[in-house]
């Protein structure tokens, strides 16, 4: 089995994506081994138990506190997750930018899920503002990739899957975050086949 490792900070519905898949077999070979969190209060942590995955809750706060640096968090994150024998991270919703410290321990075996096409509305609030920007006649659709994260570049590296989500006229933003994030559940998926099991 290749051993993941997802980083949630929210809701974490493309964890249970991801987790519905293994179940089904759609996932063949890949095992969800933890689950880790930034935030306490974050509905995915639940969604990981229920489902019988470790969690570990590691907020970014106390090192803020103590005065340290970034570097010592996402190396620290990086022990932690070697001790789970990770082979792939994926970041499904993870709001902290990934430092060098962490990512050299897994050279081309970070994915991100980011809700936007590449190029687009990088960071956070992706999908608020690809409304607006149709609304002010820039954009007739958006759309979600999953791409490699090789450096601490944001929302950028090599794209290993893409879709396009249309907006309609009719739209509020509501509707507009329900379908970009289906189109979420069904990419990670599809891009976890195509890496992860390829490159096991």
């Amino acid at each position: 089995m290749t051993r993941i490792a997802v980083l949630i900070s929210g809701n974490g519905t493309n964890l249970q994506a991801i987790v519905d898949a293994v179940a089904s077999g759609d996932l063949p070979g890949i095992e969800v081994a933890v689950v880790v969190c930034n935030r306490r209060d974050a509905y995915g942590i639940r969604r990981a138990i229920d489902a019988g995955i470790p969690v570990v809750y590691f907020p970014l706060l106390p090192y803020t506190r103590a005065g340290r640096p970034r570097t010592d968090y996402d190396a620290d994150l990086a022990r932690i997750l070697a001790g789970f024998d990770i082979a792939w991270v994926v970041l499904a919703g993870w709001m902290h930018v990934l430092s060098h410290a962490f990512v050299r321990h897994f050279p081309n075996r970070v994915l991100n899920l980011h809700p936007a096409l590449p190029g687009a509305f990088p960071g956070t609030d992706a999908i608020e503002r690809a409304f607006a920007a149709f609304g002010r006649g820039e954009i007739d659709h958006t759309g979600v990739m999953v791409h490699l994260v090789p450096d601490e570049a944001i929302d950028a590296g090599p794209v290993v899957a893409q879709v396009a989500v249309p907006i309609q006229p009719a739209d509020t933003l509501e509707i507009l975050e329900a379908r970009v994030h289906c189109a979420e559940h069904v990419l990670l998926v599809q891009a976890l086949r195509e890496q992860v099991l390829a490159n096991p």
